[in-house]
């Protein structure tokens, strides 16, 4: 019976594993749709982490990101990343970013994202941030990141250490 229990829990535990955490629900603010917001878990220790989602404009005028709070982090910025003489630089966002009618943009890993610093405390995988988004039309707009592993690149990727290796099933040992 005590196996029997045992195999049932670790098949459990297993299942729990491969399963997609709940995807953020899409925000309405106006004319933009808010969608995919997500960060990543930190490591212990961690004082910074990113923010990440989509944002869509379904309207004929632009509207502006122009600041993101939230009370788990002492400083937030909306940042950019870009080359610069084949450099990686990252750096704030002091004028927002825009969000051209009819456009999508994307905050991404690598790319433009939230810069949450001096964190309050670690994001759990699991665990939902709140944020607030400011943008020039919409106002204030409230939303919560899912984080996810702590090497995800994606909504819904549990950052999964097996995805990234190589596949070795060919190999004589």
């Amino acid at each position: 019976m005590k196996t029997m229990l045992k195999d049932l829990l670790l098949a459990a535990f297993a299942l729990s594993l491969c399963a997609a955490p709940a995807a953020a629900e899409d925000v309405k603010a106006g004319d933009l749709v808010i969608s995919q917001a997500w960060s990543r878990a930190t490591p212990g220790g961690a004082k910074v982490a990113g923010g990440y989602l989509t944002i869509e404009n379904k309207g004929t005028t632009a509207d502006r990101l122009v600041s993101v709070s939230a009370d788990i982090a002492g400083k937030t910025e909306v940042h950019e990343m870009a080359m610069d003489n084949g450099v990686m630089k990252m750096r704030p966002l002091d004028k927002g970013l825009v969000i051209d009618a009819g456009k999508t943009v994307k905050l991404a890993p690598g790319g433009n994202h939230l810069m949450l610093q001096e964190l309050k405390g670690p994001f759990k995988q699991g665990d939902k941030v709140p944020v607030t988004l400011e943008f020039e039309k919409a106002g204030k707009v409230a939303v919560s990141l899912d984080v996810q592993g702590v090497a995800a690149q994606a909504p819904g990727d549990g950052g999964h250490m097996m995805k990234k290796m190589p596949d070795h099933s060919g190999m004589k040992m």
